[in-house]
């Protein structure tokens, strides 16, 4: 550990963080994440003894259903970069173990390279039988590439994580960028993936496997090679917009029903990140989340997204990134324990998607991956803005229809106090050093600049 220890100063250079480059190494937590929506009280009481657990088949350990997402955790604002909230992840993680939760899934790029730290600080306060840890190989900037950069990424995660073993670790976001060429770049000519099988061996990796993101052929060609490599487990992106209209959302995703059939029929336990599609499925189109709310009145719209990716037999465990008290003890209803929908239920819940894919929302996820952007543009506000506008029917397509002046305000308005203007869509320059992160592949400057137009036609009244 000490040949391979580095200062946290350059080990974030190493990655990338404050240069402005390396997007994905530069992902935020969100401070500001939509809050649940919920008929329910908040007193209601929350079973500390109810958690649905799966076994992983390869080691026999029970693993909790609902599984903490690290990327983002609260902040306090202040100067220069965010600060992490330390003594609030404290209290989240106290209150997730109480209730069961044991898996906690981190990275080295996330919170902007501080998660693992405090994600380490957090954990360590218990005993360490009662969780485990997933964290990344998180080597996306090509000055990471090499073997021996590689190798001192993986040590600093053991390091700020205070640990002597990693209980999952992944291969981060294959088939991003450049496909084969930059998959084969980070992880197979370098030997990190050899390294990182033989570190299972010697019990320092418990599981090993990937998460996906983007180009198809990398994921065939990963699973082809089940048998040399012997992947634990996989995360993929699930949920039941995905599940048959992923493609058609962005061309270069896959559909969710292929990704895990092909999980399935190998054995290989998935991993659920993205169940609601960075918040996009609590905050569905109003007339969609009344039918929800229709049909159960008691249950928030998210919990139908949560129920509806742990109902699926081959999952291990479905991470939520709650940023807050109210997220969590949300989806500690959803689970402790979980009620697996019925056949019909899923049925419901694809006509809700067939719906959903009317409507001209941006597929953002709010991962943030895109961030920073060098020019001060907060591009998920905006686009999370624009989709919440969409979703309420407070788009309007030109004056002439019958709700134009109340839209037309409401946008303004909303924009204005979600998206301080001097980090709105109109400072976009089209550099682009935002589009080649993002996992939904977005044209992100395009994106920013139909938005701008749009806002300067209702400035103008020509909409």
């Amino acid at each position: 550990m000490a040949k391979h220890d580095i200062n946290r100063r350059e080990f974030l250079k190493r990655l990338g963080i404050g240069s402005g480059v390396v997007g994905l190494a530069l992902t935020g937590c969100d401070s500001a994440s939509e809050k649940v929506t919920s008929k329910r009280s908040a007193k209601t009481d929350i079973p500390t003894d109810s958690m649905t657990y799966r076994t992983n088949p390869k080691t026999g350990e029970s693993v909790s259903i609902l599984g903490y997402g690290c990327m983002r955790w609260p902040t306090i604002p202040g100067e220069g970069e965010e600060v992490l909230d330390q003594e609030t992840i404290n209290r989240l993680v106290d209150t997730a173990i109480a209730h069961g939760v044991n898996y906690f899934d981190t990275s080295p790029a996330y919170c902007r390279g501080q998660s693992e730290h405090a994600t380490g600080i957090a954990l360590s306060r218990h005993p360490r039988d009662k969780y485990f840890i997933a964290t990344k190989m998180s080597n996306f900037a090509p000055q990471t590439w090499s073997r021996e950069a590689s190798i001192d990424i993986y040590r600093n995660s053991l390091k700020e994580l205070q640990t002597d073993h990693i209980d999952y670790m992944l291969l981060h976001a294959i088939g991003m960028g450049k496909g084969m060429e930059e998959f084969k770049a980070r992880f197979i000519d370098n030997g990190i993936l050899d390294f990182l099988v033989a570190e299972r061996e010697a019990g320092r990796i418990r599981n090993l496997g990937f998460s996906y993101h983007g180009d198809i052929e990398v994921f065939d060609w990963a699973l082809a090679n089940h048998d040399k490599y012997k992947w634990d487990f996989v995360q993929i992106q699930l949920n039941y917009l995905d599940w048959k209209h992923a493609k058609e959302l962005n061309p270069r995703n896959t559909n969710g029903e292929y990704l895990y059939g092909e999980l399935e029929k190998r054995g290989i336990p998935a991993v659920i990140m993205e169940p609601l599609l960075g918040g996009r499925l609590s905050n569905v189109p109003d007339h969609i989340a009344a039918q929800l709310q229709q049909r159960d009145p008691e249950k928030s719209v998210a919990s139908w997204a949560f129920r509806y990716a742990g109902t699926h037999p081959g999952v291990l465990t479905v991470l939520s990134g709650m940023t807050y008290m109210e997220h969590l003890e949300d989806n500690l209803r959803s689970y402790c324990p979980l009620v697996p929908l019925t056949d019909e239920e899923n049925a419901f819940l694809y006509d809700m998607a067939d719906l959903m894919v009317q409507y001209p929302t941006v597929p953002c996820n709010n991962c943030k991956y895109c961030m920073p952007c060098p020019y001060g543009i907060d591009i998920p506000a905006v686009l999370i803005h624009y989709n919440k506008c969409v979703n309420q029917g407070l788009v309007a397509e030109n004056r002439q229809a019958p709700n134009y002046a109340e839209a037309r305000r409401a946008f303004l308005v909303g924009y204005d106090r979600s998206v301080p203007k001097l980090r709105q869509a109109s400072h976009c320059i089209g550099c682009n050093q935002c589009s080649p992160h993002c996992p939904q592949t977005i044209n992100i400057p395009g994106e920013l600049q139909r938005i701008d137009r749009y806002v300067e036609s209702l400035k103008q009244n020509k909409a």
